[in-house]
């Protein structure tokens, strides 16, 4: 009985952690956005609010799986980049499953805390789970991430090849090369890592040597069967592209398919520096401005609305409750007695 009411009481302070007003703050910073581009734009809410209500929702349930199947493919990508990581030893990979499960939660944890606080939280999550370094968990992630922006920029290059060559609508150049300079920084800081294991590490006291080495070994260790992991990168933002393209659909306004392409490409650009929790206002300023280069700003409005329903409010949803579910089995765990112990 004890357990479980410490169980309960550990659980309460975790919602009220995600109660408190530094969660609620990103809710505010979209409603402060909204009111700014109101005030900037002359912007007909009726009509905007008629698209949302008259929505198709079999497209909606359409744009919702493929939004989650993003997981399977992501999941699938850090098991195999673990995998490679563990080939001189380190044990078995986890499953696509519980890899995805950990990454929806990271998701969760980015959607309500600053700085991509949910990388750290995967990689100590794997950790724990698996008994296993965490410096070694998060040089796994890091080169996940590396990998992620390599992908968004060959993607969001194609999506404006495409956008030039359909030549309905002109893009904002400037983010190819935002793609380039992307590219440019994985490419340094993979150059900075290797000059610190030789020039800098050995500087440093035993235990931080010895935890960047793991962390230096978890990331270059991950690089292997590179065509398979890219593969399923490209699947994994295919998947979003995709979750746009319902939306689009179900709220009746199709736009061109390069652009379809190239918003969430953008948008993965625009974000990869985390200013707010998961993206909020920036990605739905970016949503409707980048729609709007086809689309009345109306219309482009309602999609960005309805498409972070799914890719923000339902993550923080879902997420949230496998996040608490999680915390309440590490806390029975805790305090559960250890064999030989009675309850």
């Amino acid at each position: 009985m004890a357990n479980v009411l410490a169980s309960l009481k550990d659980n309460q302070s975790l919602k009220r952690r995600l109660l408190s007003p530094k969660t609620g703050i990103p809710l505010v910073a979209l409603i402060l956005v909204i009111a700014l581009l109101t005030n900037k734009t002359d912007i007909g809410f009726s009509d905007t609010w008629e698209h949302m209500t008259t929505l198709n929702p079999w497209w909606y349930v359409l744009a919702f799986v493929s939004h989650y199947t993003t997981f399977i493919f992501r999941g699938a990508r850090w098991r195999a980049l673990i995998a490679n990581a563990h080939r001189h030893g380190g044990g078995p990979p986890p499953s696509v499953a519980y890899a995805g499960r950990v990454i929806l939660m990271g998701w969760f944890v980015n959607s309500v805390t600053w700085f991509r606080m949910g990388d750290a939280y995967r990689a100590y999550a794997y950790a724990s789970d698996t008994n296993t370094s965490f410096s070694r968990s998060m040089g796994t992630v890091m080169a996940d991430r590396f990998i992620d922006l390599v992908v968004v920029a060959v993607l969001i290059t194609i999506g404006v090849g495409a956008l030039f060559v359909g030549g309905q609508i002109v893009p904002p150049v400037f983010l190819v090369g935002v793609a380039v300079g992307a590219l440019l920084v994985v490419g340094a800081g993979l150059v900075a890592m290797v000059l610190a294991r030789r020039w800098v590490a050995p500087r440093l006291p035993e235990k931080l040597r010895e935890m960047y080495h793991r962390f230096h070994s978890g990331t270059m260790d991950s690089f292997g069967r590179m065509h398979v992991v890219f593969a399923l990168g490209v699947l994994g933002w295919l998947s979003e592209a995709g979750r746009l393209f319902c939306v689009v659909m179900a709220v009746g306004t199709p736009v061109a398919l390069g652009l379809v392409l190239f918003v969430p490409m953008a948008n993965g650009l625009l974000t990869a520096v985390p200013l707010t929790p998961g993206g909020l206002g920036l990605v739905e300023t970016g949503v409707t401005g980048l729609l709007g280069l086809e689309l009345a700003v109306e219309a482009a409005l309602a999609v960005a609305l309805v498409d972070r329903s799914i890719s923000y409010l339902s993550i923080v949803a879902t997420g949230g409750a496998v996040f608490v579910v999680r915390q309440v089995q590490e806390a029975r765990r805790a305090y559960a007695p250890e064999e030989g112990e009675t309850a």
